[in-house]
């Protein structure tokens, strides 16, 4: 196991574009740390500069306590799976696993009993004589898996290895591989992870931590909870959540907030976290927590909703801007397309953030 540090690291490219922002991060010793963020943001190439596959433009990579930046990819103590898988057709599951073995000369003895004991800790054996073109998709993504464990890395990197699976298949591997992190973890072998997914439920199922990144910048680093509860800024609060968080602009006065021709008093639970302000901001709720018909609040009217099954997706406009609640399927009754209800705010779970994007509500929260 290793820690990886990563130092002021930056990536700009010939044509002068700029992808990554001196940018800073601790992955501790046996953390599963997932990079997440929008297609662009730099994920990917971050973590190919972690993996030397990508040359970097200034700052350090440390995995360890070596200075990884001039080593090679093979000297670096990392092993890699791709979106993908990378096996090769023409070898069967077996010499796909031991490959790596082979040519670090590993003697014959030592490959046979690692082969089989990543094969039974993947539930791989039956699939030793196959070729890949004989895999399913599941099946060959283990055997990818097989192949980064088998060199028992310092550090293993994740490229949005999931991406090409069916949902209910996606959903299975999310719970093999945080099982096997966890396995490795208290076995005391390598555990360390860096994992990219631009996948906000792989993300929050999966990660002991989370880095948000957007524009080749560190947005947040926090565990999932931290994130979905206290984002740092508006991107966070936007990003992370399914339904995604209602962020609406309006005007602050006091403890007034003006939408549109309306204004609605902020609880002061809320004012008493908030950092003195007034002028334009942003309130952000998310649609679990946004209240219909329990008290006096925001008119808005029905134009919409999903029935889900245990709850229904309530599809709202106030003055011209949309919103979004979620709630119990129990308490759709009666709001059908076009009828009025009032939304109220829970306190304790709604944001403002200023004209920067920053969440100015956390400021005083202790």
């Amino acid at each position: 196991m290793a820690r990886l540090q990563i130092r002021n690291l930056e990536k700009t490219y010939a044509n002068t574009f700029k992808a990554v922002h001196g940018i800073n991060l601790d992955v501790k010793d046996g953390e599963f740390m997932v990079l997440v963020g929008p297609s662009g943001c730099a994920k990917s190439t971050t973590l190919r500069m972690i993996a030397g596959l990508e040359s970097i433009s200034g700052g350090e990579i440390v995995i360890g306590d070596r200075v990884v930046n001039r080593l090679q990819p093979g000297a670096r103590g990392i092993a890699m799976v791709f979106q993908n898988y990378a096996l090769y057709p023409h070898m069967k599951v077996r010499k796909n696993l031991s490959f790596g073995l082979r040519l670090m000369r590993t003697p014959k003895a030592e490959i046979e009993r690692k082969t089989a004991e990543v094969a039974r800790i993947l539930e791989i054996e039956p699939l030793l004589d196959r070729l890949p073109k004989e895999l399913s998709g599941g099946q060959a993504q283990r055997v990818a898996l097989g192949r980064a464990l088998i060199k028992q890395p310092e550090v293993f990197l994740f490229d949005e290895p999931l991406s090409n699976l069916d949902a209910k298949l996606r959903a299975s591997m999310r719970v093999r591989i945080t099982d096997l992190h966890k396995r490795l973890k208290a076995e005391g072998l390598s555990s360390t992870v860096v994992y990219v997914t631009h996948d906000q439920t792989e993300a929050m199922t999966m990660g002991d931590r989370i880095c948000v990144m957007k524009d080749g910048h560190i947005m947040q680093v926090a565990d999932p909870k931290t994130l979905y509860d206290k984002p740092a800024n508006a991107f966070v609060a936007g990003f992370i959540g399914s339904p995604e968080m209602n962020l609406v602009e309006g005007r602050l006065e006091g403890a007034r907030f003006h939408l549109g021709a309306q204004a609605v008093t902020l609880p002061a639970e809320l004012m008493a976290r908030l950092k003195p302000h007034s002028g334009r901001v942003t309130l952000g709720i998310r649609p679990q927590h946004l209240g219909v018909n329990e008290g006096p609040g925001l008119q808005a009217q029905v134009v919409g909703a999903e029935f889900m099954g245990h709850e229904v997706v309530l599809h709202l406009a106030v003055d011209g801007v949309r919103l979004v609640a979620v709630l119990p399927a129990a308490d759709y009754a009666g709001l059908d397309h076009g009828a009025m209800v009032n939304l109220t705010l829970d306190p304790g779970m709604t944001h403002v953030f200023d004209e920067t994007g920053a969440n100015i509500s956390l400021a005083q929260s202790h």
